[in-house]
């Protein structure tokens, strides 16, 4: 039989290729979905779906209690908005603390081992926004917990099906400018196939337990150039007028508060103060650790 796989927070973006990378390596897939959060992405008949709500500590238990104890436990879940809170709002401290803090207790007390966390590259304790911070937070928890983890560190995950990219290549759709803030900010997109073969290979290879693994694609944009790479997509060119940081702080309270599903937030303004990319001079993880060779940006247009 083979080794069963849960991801808790699978039925996203990054959850939906994961899933299929895990089949076509064989492994049997257990997926958590929350009962009232139906999912766009279309989950796959081959694995096995289990509807649960309750994420409290006893709740988490009974979840888990679903799969047998050599089990490999993939966390997923994250949230990108909260409401303005130190060191940070309710729903990050829900989705990337108390979730996490949960997993880890249940998976101690039914002797369950590995487990493979989804952090973000920048999260640090003492980060710059609340969402850095609690994901920060959460990494500490997990690398004192006993287990056999691996964390992962994405940059923005990139895909067909992503809401990054597809959300700038909208707007510049239908606007004929795009102003923008953070317009210098760094980021090493990364293609979700490959942050999905990295999970799936990790599992069977004991040299990545106890290691944080930073998850980055081969090159280097500024904002701006992904802005560009997006309406390129879209087969529309618009001119980017880069906002001073005070413009950009002000269009970004204007975004949170106005009504239907968030394109910014002030967080997301204090996140981008840390660029998001490899440090200078260091190996890309994806071909040191995992011998895959970085998927480009530019593959979208194909």
């Amino acid at each position: 039989m083979s080794q069963q796989v849960l991801i808790i927070g699978g039925t996203g973006f990054v959850g939906s290729h994961l899933t299929q990378e895990l089949l076509a390596q064989n492994y049997s897939v257990v997926i958590a979905k929350r009962s009232d959060s139906p999912s766009k992405y279309l989950l796959d008949q081959r694995a096995r779906v289990i509807s649960h709500h309750d994420y409290s500590e006893m709740g988490v238990r009974e979840l888990l209690g679903h799969v047998p104890k050599d089990a490999v436990v993939i966390n997923l879940v994250g949230v990108l908005h909260a409401k303005q809170d130190d060191p940070y709002g309710p729903e990050f401290l829900e989705a990337h603390v108390n979730i996490p803090t949960h997993i880890i207790s249940a998976m101690k007390f039914l002797g369950m081992k590995r487990y493979l966390h989804m952090s973000a590259l920048g999260a640090d304790a003492d980060g710059t926004s609340m969402y850095l911070r609690s994901k920060g937070d959460a990494e500490d928890l997990v690398r004192n917990s006993g287990l056999d983890f691996t964390i992962f560190r994405p940059s923005v995950v990139f895909g067909n099906d992503d809401q990054f990219i597809n959300m700038f290549g909208k707007l510049q759709k239908y606007f004929p400018i795009m102003p923008l803030g953070g317009a210098k900010v760094l980021f090493q997109p990364v293609s979700v196939e490959d942050v999905s073969k990295a999970f799936t290979q990790a599992i069977a290879m004991p040299q990545t337990i106890h290691q944080s693994i930073d998850l980055c694609g081969p090159t280097v944009y500024s904002l701006a150039e992904i802005v560009k790479f997006a309406a390129k997509r879209q087969g529309v060119s618009r001119p980017i007028i880069p906002l001073p940081n005070w413009a950009t702080y002000l269009q970004a309270c204007l975004l949170e508060f106005l009504p239907g599903p968030k394109v910014m937030s002030r967080d997301n303004v204090a996140s981008m103060k840390t660029p998001s990319v490899l440090s200078s001079g260091s190996p890309n993880p994806l071909e040191q650790i995992f011998g895959l060779t970085p998927t480009p940006l530019e593959s979208l247009l194909k």
